[in-house]
């Protein structure tokens, strides 16, 4: 990854726009999920709220952007909810594959619950909800990362293990 100035604070629209894309995803599912029942709906919801509480205990108590406003707006957030952790427990976390699942859970419950739909019932609605799905997250969130967010990070130059699994080609090399 090139070397790009990193935002002290990141400008209000990138925040908006990551959620808006998280939001999104979220909506979707939900809306996906209701052809099992509104019940399911509602516990998707629920998983979905858990995770992003979970990053902000796990993650941002530690991360440089605590207080501040980060390309996901998290750091104010997680300022408001819990305590300061230390930055070099962000920099010495180690991540894998397994450590991302339940955060993929996100997409593949409203995927796998959408296809299932699909077969018992088609609907061009249904289809066109699980592509716009499958967008939102591998190229959305990726454009988002790539070009907006980690490229401006000044925890990515500090040492994230996010950085270190979806960019280790170009971590490696400093």
């Amino acid at each position: 990854m090139e070397e790009d100035s990193c935002y002290e604070n990141y400008p209000s629209w990138i925040p908006i726009l990551s959620n808006s894309v998280s939001i999104s995803i979220y909506i979707i599912g939900a809306y996906i999920l209701l052809g099992f029942g509104i019940l399911w709906s509602i516990l998707y919801l629920i998983y979905c709220l858990v995770m992003e509480i979970l990053v902000l205990k796990r993650s941002c108590v530690h991360c440089y952007y605590y207080g501040k406003i980060c390309a996901f707006g998290r750091g104010k957030l997680c300022s408001k909810l819990f305590k300061k952790g230390d930055p070099q427990k962000f920099i010495e976390r180690e991540i894998s594959w397994l450590d991302l699942l339940p955060d993929f859970m996100v997409i593949i419950i409203p995927i796998v619950s959408g296809i299932i739909l699909l077969i018992l019932n088609f609907s061009w609605i249904l289809l066109i909800l699980l592509i716009l799905t499958f967008i939102l997250f591998f190229v959305g969130t990726a454009a988002i990362r790539g070009s907006l967010a980690c490229k401006h990070c000044k925890q990515r130059e500090l040492g994230c293990p996010a950085a270190k699994a979806f960019f280790k080609e170009n971590t490696d090399n400093k």
